[in-house]
Parts: C-alpha cells; structure tokens; sequence
C-alpha cells in the first residue's frame, strides 16, 4: 500500500510515515459514519454538547504536547504553537458549545388558527473536512465542532504536511467517549479525494486550501447533490488613513504580515498608506520587522521559522523577483537574519510597488509585504478592492464614521478598523470572489451544516 513521509520544514528530515488508506479502509469508515448518523442525531443536544467540552478540555491539557507537533510539521516558531490550541482553538469551541442552542432552536412562525407551524434544523448527515496545515486546529475546529453539535458525524482528511493533528483529533475524541462512527479520519489521495467527496454518503464539503483546489472540489461534486464550503486564501489589504495612531498601526501591521512567517489566509500582504504619514509609518514598519528573529522554531527565541516547503519559499522569491524586475525596492537588509537555507526565508518589505506586479496581485502566502502611498479614500478604496481575492481588509483611522462608509464600500468578506488578522467567533468568517463562498463561525455557521424542515400542521 502507497503511503507519505511528513517532512519537517525545520531540518527537511522525515518526521513520521503513513499509508494510505485503502479501498476498504475508506468503505469501511462510510459504512461506519452512516450507520452512526441515526443515533447522534437523536442523541440529545445537551449530550452532544458534553462529549465536545470533553475533547476540548483534553486538548487543553494536550496544548504544550500538540503545540510542538504543530512546530515540528509546519514550522511555526514552539513560543507560539502552543496558543493554536489553548487560546484561539478554545475560544471558537467554547463559543460555538455555548451558542448551539440558540442557533439550533427551531423557528417559529406567527400564530394561524387551527395549524401548528415550524421550521426545525436537520443535521445534513455526514460532514468532510478537508483542512490545511497553516492552521491545522484552528481551520478545522471551525466546522468540526458545529458539526457534531448539528448531529452530523464528521470525517476529517487534514493535509499530508500536519496528518498527525488528525491523529490529536482522535485522540481526544476517543478520550471524549464519542460513540464510535461519529467522528473518524481518513489518510487519502488526491484521486481518492476526488473518489470519496464524490461518494453520496457525504453530505458537505468543507475545503480550506487554494483556488485550484476549489475548482477540483467544485469538478468532483458536480455529478452528485451536495453543497460545499470554500475558504481559498486572499490577498488582504490595509489602509493606514491620515489619523491613524501610526505606532499601533506599525505594531499591528507587521505582526499581520508576517506571523506564521505570512503563511496565513487572512494575513496582510499589501499596505497602502496615506502619504502625510507615509514616510513615518515606513520607518516604523522597517525598524520592527529588523527585530524578528529566524531561526529554528524549536528555539524559544526564535520569532520567525521556516515556510512549510522550499517550493512555497520559491514561489515567494519569484514574486520578489518580478516586483524588483519592474523597479519594487527592497528595504530589509536579509543578511543580518543569517544564512539559513530555503524553507528559511527572511522576512522582506517592498517600495515602490504597483499593481502590474505579483507581489500586489497575486497570493504570495509568504514573509513579505509590499506598501504603496495613496493620496485620498478613493485611491485606497479603488486599489484595496483591485483583487480577485476578497477574504479580510483592514482600515486605520481614528474615525469611526469613516471606517463605517469606506467599508460599504470595499469589497470584503471581513473588515477590520484598527486591528488585523483575527477571527471573532461570534462574526461569520466568509469570503467573496475567489476567496470562496460559504459561512464559518457566529450563529450563521451552523445554516451551512443543517438544513430546514417545515412542519405544516392542520389540526383535525
């Protein structure tokens, strides 16, 4: 059986191998998750509550364990990994634990005469996650969790880079005492995926990755009636307004750029700035982005680690290239950050920049930022909503008015004033245009993994 090495991105060593799953291995798991179905969905919704604070409470106490998996496959820097879990991971749980009541209640309709009428939340039947490696817990818990709360069960493919976060996932599940067929993972093939989403036993996809891949899932589900969700990746922009505290911004901004060594989907990866505080912000920015420190992500002092694959650093320093081709200057001096090799990459701030390059125009997903000075609203406006990408967009005033109307007016799933590069589980994360289509998170998260059932009742 054809199987996979996970390579560490830190020392480009293999860390763990896995097989396949079989034919049988995945027959075996549909069979299981459908025979499962019937009785979750009865179980009672308060149970069904427990047995999730039950695996969230073992990731808790997993966080530090899990948090050096994380570093090891991917190559997030250890002083960070450890808050995928025991903050951000925590937060989204508990939040969508605390709220299934209230977003799985039944509607009710006005009150007629002589009938009964009600909308009730089915569970859609068995959920695919399909999850990335950049954020292998806090991608996935976004649908995992609701899911299961819905009444579904759930299947997990998590990308080949992190395969052992579904082993956590497991883990903490059995630990949980989750009847068995609820929640299972699979190890699969591209063609296998193609084969297995296409299977009518699945009911939804769930999908975070890139645009390719979204048209391969949109390919592989059209012979079948099922619904998707895509999250796709962005090219987020900010705007640093006249009235910005540019200090904040500063902070903020390159944090926003380059944590995750800019591995991120909503993370910044172009700045346009009003050029009356163009030139302090540009210092700012450069002096703190020379404070990080690249190295290995075991290190607790390391602040910047490795990208995830060479091929993925490649990519960046091909949009770098492109942009210094077409007069982009480069303001990051890469030789005080050593001589690490490639996944390794240093992190890089660009000047002179427009919208004919890569760099402005095309996911990067890469230590890297290019910023631009604008002279009015419009021009931000008109350059911010220059993207077929439209995940997050962030804008920094200290104007509250005026974050309200330009933000009617940019194109954007997610905006932001005055902070960046975060998701409040009590908001819809969804995105637009080639950022995909579908609703995580908030109450709205649970519509996409349920579906009404009316109840019209003519009383005898």
């Amino acid at each position: 059986m054809a199987g996979f090495e996970i390579i560490s991105p830190i020392d480009g060593r293999p860390i763990a191998h896995r097989e396949y799953a079989s034919q049988v291995d995945i027959e075996t798991t549909l069979v299981k998750s459908e025979n499962a179905r019937e009785n979750w969905r009865k179980t009672d919704l308060q149970d069904r509550k427990e047995f999730c604070r039950k695996a969230v409470d073992y990731f808790k106490s997993k966080s530090q364990e899990w948090g050096e998996t994380i570093t090891r496959q991917m190559g997030r820097p250890i002083r960070y990994t450890p808050s995928e879990i025991n903050s951000g991971f925590v937060e989204r749980a508990d939040y969508m634990i605390q709220v299934s009541d209230e977003a799985l209640e039944n509607i009710s309709t006005s009150e007629k005469k002589g009938f009964t009428r009600y909308i009730t939340k089915e569970p859609l039947g068995t959920v695919l996650v399909l999850a990335p490696w950049n954020y292998p817990f806090l991608t996935s818990v976004n649908v995992i969790i609701p899911a299961l709360l819905a009444g579904n069960t759930v299947i997990l493919k998590h990308s080949e880079q992190t395969a052992l976060c579904a082993e956590c996932y497991q883990e903490a599940f059995d630990e949980a005492g989750l009847p068995a067929g609820v929640f299972q993972h699979l190890r699969i093939s591209h063609s296998q995926i193609a084969e297995t989403i296409s299977d009518r036993r699945i009911s939804y996809t769930a999908f975070t990755g890139s645009v390719s891949g979204g048209f391969a899932i949109e390919k592989a589900l059209s012979e079948v009636i099922q619904t998707s969700g895509l999250e796709l990746g962005g090219k987020d922009p900010a705007y640093v307004c006249a009235d910005a505290d540019v200090q904040n911004a500063v902070e903020n901004l390159v944090d926003g750029s380059f944590f995750n060594s800019g591995q991120s989907c909503c993370g910044v990866e172009r700045i346009y700035v009003d050029e009356s505080v163009y030139e302090r912000f540009l210092d700012g920015f450069v002096e703190l982005t020379n404070q990080y420190e690249l190295g290995d992500p075991l290190s607790k002092e390391t602040t910047l680690g490795p990208m995830v694959r060479k091929q993925n650093a490649e990519l960046v320093k091909t949009h770098l290239m492109d942009a210094k081709s077409k007069g982009a200057n480069t303001l990051i001096e890469i030789d005080r950050f050593g001589s690490l090799e490639l996944p390794y990459l240093a992190p890089q701030v660009l000047t002179e920049v427009n919208h004919e390059m890569k760099i402005m125009t095309e996911e990067t997903f890469g230590p890297t930022v290019g910023i631009m000075k604008v002279k009015s609203d419009q021009e931000a406006v008109s350059l911010m909503n220059d993207s077929d990408y439209a995940l997050t967009a962030s804008i920094w005033t200290s104007d509250l008015e005026k974050a309200q109307h330009l933000g009617q007016r940019v194109e954007t799933g997610t905006w932001f004033m005055n902070r960046c590069d975060y998701l409040d589980p009590e908001l819809a994360w969804t995105g637009i245009k080639n950022s995909g289509r579908g609703i995580t998170l908030s109450k709205m998260g649970f519509d996409h993994l349920t579906r009404p059932k009316s109840f019209h009742l003519k009383h005898s």
